[in-house]
């Protein structure tokens, strides 16, 4: 009798960490998520040639296989536009040794001519004439964000919005964690 008393502890010792697993994966949902950005469905961009303010082709096919912050603004690019600029380039410039994974793009939304100080304020990244394009379509898709920055994954698809006025801190722990797990890009 005494024998089967202890048969039985061993297997619920045995048994009860893998019932518990199972149970909290398939029955327990985290009220929150240590990402900073909003996760949104997936959705693809549009293959769709672009140009660039220097009359270059561009096409997000061509950095397909890399992070990239994208955002989206005039080309007359306010205060607020060139503050949003900047932390793209920090945060990008934040991870180090991963900094090459990471792209950036500013699709104008407009006809407007950026100022070249500005441009060569933030060289090396892609700035895209894109109005009226489907690809600034991908992008527009909730009125509430106007100006948030994007994030597009390795495989072309929208996949993150940071908030219209983001703290760039988090953004950089986000991506930190992002470089850290991620074998893409």
């Amino acid at each position: 009798m005494k024998g089967k008393k202890v048969l039985i502890v061993l297997a619920a010792i045995c048994v009860l960490p893998l019932l518990a697993s199972y149970a909290m994966y398939f029955l327990w949902r985290p009220d929150s998520t240590v990402n900073y950005g909003q996760l949104l469905s997936p959705r693809p961009l549009p293959a769709e040639a672009l140009t660039t303010v220097d009359g270059k082709p561009f096409d997000f096919a061509s950095i397909k296989g890399r992070w990239t912050l994208v955002l989206a603004d005039s080309g007359a690019c306010d205060a607020k536009c060139e503050e949003l600029l900047y932390y793209i380039r920090q945060v990008r410039k934040a991870q180090g040794e991963h900094q090459e994974r990471i792209e950036r793009v500013w699709l104008l939304t407009d006809g407007t001519q950026p100022k070249a100080e500005l441009l060569t304020a933030i060289e090396g990244m892609h700035v895209v004439k894109a109005a009226g394009s489907a690809t600034l379509g991908a992008f527009a898709t909730d009125a509430t964000h106007p100006r948030a920055i994007h994030l597009v994954d390795p495989l072309g698809q929208v996949m993150m919005r940071y908030p219209d006025d983001p703290d760039p801190k988090k953004m950089i722990k986000d991506f930190q964690r992002l470089m850290k797990y991620s074998r893409l890009g």
